[in-house]
């Protein structure tokens, strides 16, 4: 499933805040110095745990470096990476077309490298006995477009017979906690259950819109745990850090009922299972030694460990091989 890609967009050079004494007059050399060893990341809260981890380990051997982590979610990432404000783009979905121009228009290069698999976690509480499996016509029966205003799961059960769901839902509340548009989890989940059953059906390819919507995943868990007809999802990690409290729908894809384990998630037998990313400035790298530094221990045995780690899932070794290679072909 790897799908590395470079992208050379011009040469504007467009990180001025990070390198200012390269765009600007009269600022110090230690300023300048500062901003050439300051490496920020910004993105997606599924890997920011990874890179957290990577940065925490290269910073300890590397003191004179600060690595700054945070995770407001894949799209705000990309809006501030694409206007040069960041050097590393975390991102639980690929790139989209409007996010490639918008670093054209900025002249930002970039290169992306796959890093790791997640499998979107479809959970509720372990106290909710009655849902054990849903397909994906059940999922859009209760989280699509058209099931705007339905308070209890059994409200999906015409929907979802319409669709060749299981339906068959308990007559509980239906309380749902997930990520919000600002999430590549959200978009991955869209692409992968709501867009395609969608646009079959002429509807709006987006989830309903009268959830809790949240970008922070440890409110999700939470929210869910604490609710007795709960619905959400969530990436895998998120879940095993939190299995105690929390239980894992299994997912019918077509080919019956399947639960998200490392094993599922690594083949893509899951049916919610996705590529993870780190997008890299190669406009900033060219003017910083050590974003470069750091992006090799990331993908060194070392740095690479942070992904399970993290409780993600190992791409095959061709993989990583071929993640490395187009690293090194983009310097």
């Amino acid at each position: 499933m790897t799908r590395n890609r470079m992208y050379r967009l011009g040469a504007l050079g467009v990180a001025c805040f990070l390198l200012v004494a390269a765009c600007g007059g009269g600022t110090s050399d230690s300023t300048a110095q500062s901003a050439s060893n300051s490496i920020i990341i910004s993105g997606s809260s599924t890997v920011e745990p990874i890179s957290a981890r990577v940065g925490e380990a290269f910073a300890a051997a590397n003191s004179e470096v600060g690595v700054t982590v945070e995770g407001p979610g894949t799209g705000d990432g990309f809006v501030r990476f694409c206007a040069g404000e960041t050097d590393i783009s975390d991102a639980s979905r690929a790139i989209s077309e409007e996010e490639i121009a918008a670093c054209q228009a900025s002249g930002v290069e970039f290169v992306e490298l796959h890093i790791g698999t997640d499998g979107l976690t479809v959970i509720t509480s372990p106290e909710n006995d009655a849902v054990t499996c849903l397909s994906h016509s059940d999922l859009y029966a209760l989280l699509g477009p058209e099931s705007e205003g339905f308070s209890s799961w059994s409200d999906a059960d015409e929907l979802a017979a319409e669709l060749g769901g299981a339906g068959g839902f308990p007559d509980e509340p239906l309380v749902v906690t997930a990520p919000g548009e600002e999430s590549g989890t959200y978009d991955t989940f869209v692409e992968l259950v709501i867009g395609p059953i969608a646009e079959e059906r002429g509807a709006d390819e987006a989830t309903r819109a009268d959830y809790q919507a949240s970008a922070n995943d440890n409110v999700i868990v939470d929210n869910v745990s604490t609710n007795s007809s709960s619905l959400g999802w969530v990436g895998f990690a998120f879940f095993e850090e939190n299995a105690d409290s929390l239980k894992a729908i299994e997912i019918d894809g077509g080919n019956g009922c399947v639960a998200p384990t490392s094993e599922t998630i690594g083949t893509f037998e899951y049916s919610l299972s996705r590529p993870l990313f780190i997008y890299i400035s190669n406009t900033n790298a060219t003017r910083k030694p050590a974003l470069s530094e750091f992006v090799d221990y990331y993908l060194s045995p070392e740095g690479i460990r942070a992904v399970t780690e993290a409780g993600y899932v190992e791409i095959p070794a061709a993989d990583l091989e071929e993640t490395r290679a187009t690293w090194e072909a983009s310097k």
